[in-house]
This record gives structure tokens, sequence and C-alpha cells, in this order.
């Protein structure tokens, strides 16, 4: 809506709308302020006795003897760790490392953001105008934004795989016919008609509520879930420095891929998004519910990644 507005204020118009994007990144360091300290950070830095009031607050109960131990434990051996990106590399944390490569990279080749970054290209070439492709754009972003609540509501109780590969699901059929509906219906020399343009708006709608209840949030989740604290500050650095990459990389590409597939290009990213679907089915343990302190456990006990492990750090079991 802020383009919308902004576009009749030719030719200065743009400027405004790049500006006004420091209004929100004001708020956002302004709640930096008003974050809550974490039980694991407070212990991390010495201050156990606040990092047992927030804990006891956070689980209702002072009943935290054994969890609070647990994080000390695992402070004190954070803190041994000299040199974490190298520790990182060891083949125990292979598991962990996998995932801080893999869950953002999936979530740039969903296609998400070459949607939401070329929204109002992608509409004026169906054949929408200029002023109704930019609300097409605010439509699809206000749509993402009210899907991450489903997220919100269903994450703890559906978990993080469920969501995960029935958005993907959603994702890829979605991803199918807005592909199979511009190949039939939009030829070279012909505009898509309004009842197909509205279609494929609506597949497209669909398509990001079903990345906002799913890789969308979860895409950042699950990586900062896993990793023990002796590595969690590295394995964060990997799982944004690989995000912004590809973030950079399917900017940069993607015009000319539109140019060069076509209607494919929904096809490949549908292609990737079954990728990650049959990555998540088969590589991604279960993680709602488990303690950072005994996210290890979940790894030793997983059919494949037991395997991958250590001996002395894998064992019989598995999920």
């Amino acid at each position: 809506m802020v383009n919308y507005g902004t576009q009749q204020l030719k030719p200065w118009g743009w400027r405004l709308s790049l500006g006004l994007a420091a209004f929100p990144a004001l708020l956002m360091t302004l709640g930096g302020y008003l974050l809550p300290e974490t039980p694991n950070s407070l212990v991390e830095r010495g201050l156990t006795d606040k990092g047992r009031r927030v804990l006891e607050k956070l689980r209702g109960t002072q009943n935290v003897d054994a969890e609070l131990q647990d994080m000390v434990d695992a402070s004190e051996l954070a803190n041994s760790i000299k040199h974490p990106f190298r520790n990182i590399l060891q083949k125990q944390h292979r598991p962990q490392l996998v995932m801080a490569v893999c869950m953002p990279m999936f979530q740039i080749l969903t296609g998400i953001n070459s949607i939401l970054f070329y929204a109002p290209v992608l509409f004026q070439t169906m054949g929408f105008g200029g002023n109704a492709s930019l609300y097409s754009s605010a439509l699809t972003g206000a749509v993402l934004v009210l899907s991450t609540l489903i997220s919100i509501a269903l994450v703890d109780k559906l978990g993080r795989r469920a969501l995960l590969i029935s958005g993907g699901v959603q994702m890829i059929i979605c991803q199918a016919i807005v592909s199979a509906i511009l190949g039939l219906k939009f030829g070279d020399d012909q505009a898509l008609s309004k009842g197909y343009s509205i279609v494929v708006v609506i597949f497209i709608c669909l398509f990001v509520v079903a990345f906002g209840w799913s890789w969308g949030p979860l895409g950042w989740t699950i990586p900062s879930e896993i990793f023990p604290l002796e590595t969690r500050s590295a394995g964060q650095s990997v799982t944004v420095a690989v995000n912004l990459l590809f973030t950079f990389i399917i900017a940069q590409a993607f015009l000319s891929m539109l140019c060069a597939f076509k209607f494919g290009i929904f096809l490949f990213f549908a292609g990737w998004v079954l990728v990650m679907t049959v990555f998540v089915y088969f590589l991604l343990p279960e993680t709602k519910g488990v303690p950072i302190e005994e996210m290890t456990l979940l790894w030793k006990r997983h059919w494949f990644w037991k395997k991958v492990l250590p001996e002395a750090e894998s064992n019989n079991s598995s999920v």
C-alpha cells in the first residue's frame, strides 16, 4: 500500500517509499530493548539466580532445580569452547550443521522471496494494470502476515514436521496449478483473461499461506532450537549467512530465470519444495517439546543420523 501511494508522487515517490522502511526498523530497534532475557542467556552470563526466577515464571512452578542444573552444566561446557566455528565442524555436530545449511537454503528455494520481491512484475506480466499489480502485491504481503498466526497457534500442538510437510504439499499443488494455467492459457500474443488471472492470484495467495504457516517461521525456529549451547552462536551465524546468500542469489537470478523459464519458473520452485518436503520427512526428527539440553539425544536416536554420528555418540534406539 505504501508503494501504491508513493508511486503517485512522481518522480521522487520511490525515494519516499525506500525511506519509510526506516520506521519499522526503528520500531524493531526500540523493541529490542523490551525483549525479556532467556534463562539460558542469564545462566551463561553468570546470573543464575535471575535465570532461576525467569525459569520459574516460564514454567509456572518453583520446581525447576533439575532443568536449571542442566542449563548450568551446558553453560559451563559452552564457556569452555574457545573456537565454536571449529567445533561445529566436528562429526558429532554434523546433523545440526546440515540443518543449519539446508533449512534456510530450502526456505529461499520455495520461491517466496521472488514472489514477494517481484509481485508487481509478475502480476503485470499476467495482464494486471500498474495499480492493480501493486494492490495484488499488498494482498500477498497481508496474507503472509496473517498466515503466520496459524503457525503460532498450531506449532506446539501439531509439531514442526506436520506443518512443514503439509505446507510443502500445499505449496507444490499451488505452484503446479499456477504453472499449468499460465502455460495453457497465457500465450505469447494474448493476455490472461480476467477469470484466469483471479484464479492465479488466489493460488499464489494459497501458496503464500502455506509458506506462512510452515517454512516461513519454522525455517528460523528449527535451526535456533537444535544446537547445544556450546555451538549455538556459530550455528545461528551459519543459518543467517546461508539465508542471506541464497536470498541474494535468487533475487539476482529471478528475472533472467523468469524470461528463460516463463511459466516453468513455478515448476522449478515446486521441484525444490518437493525435495525439501522429502528431506523433512526422512531426515528431520520432531523437535517439539525437546529441551535444548536434550537435543543431542534426539539425533542419537534417529534412524539415519545415528549412523553418521561417532560410535560413542550413537545408540541402538531410533525414532
